[in-house]
């Protein structure tokens, strides 16, 4: 049984263009291998209120998702070991 998910992940400042690219392939491959990608809203880069890692800035991604309840565990834990992901939540999309 598939619900759906939002992801909003920040990257970090100081990658290269490529590998930020890379990243963001990376993770909606991740959720394509075991789902389906219903929206990508690429924020950009964005000051944060405070400093995280010795940054003030960083490059947010919402991504919307279907998949199985097991998906986001999975998900969570390559982006934990995943260099250049600063932050992530993933969050269940209740439906109307």
């Amino acid at each position: 049984m598939s619900k759906k998910y939002e992801i909003m992940y920040i990257l970090s400042p100081t990658l290269e263009e490529e590998e930020n690219q890379a990243l963001h392939t990376r993770v909606q491959d991740l959720i394509a291998a075991n789902g389906t990608v219903d929206s990508v809203d690429h924020w950009g880069r964005k000051r944060f209120a405070y400093e995280i890692d010795d940054q003030t800035e960083g490059d947010y991604c919402v991504v919307l998702f279907t998949a199985d309840p097991e998906v986001p565990a999975i998900l969570e834990n390559q982006l934990k070991i995943t260099e250049g992901v600063m932050r992530f939540m993933i969050v269940n999309v209740e439906e109307e």
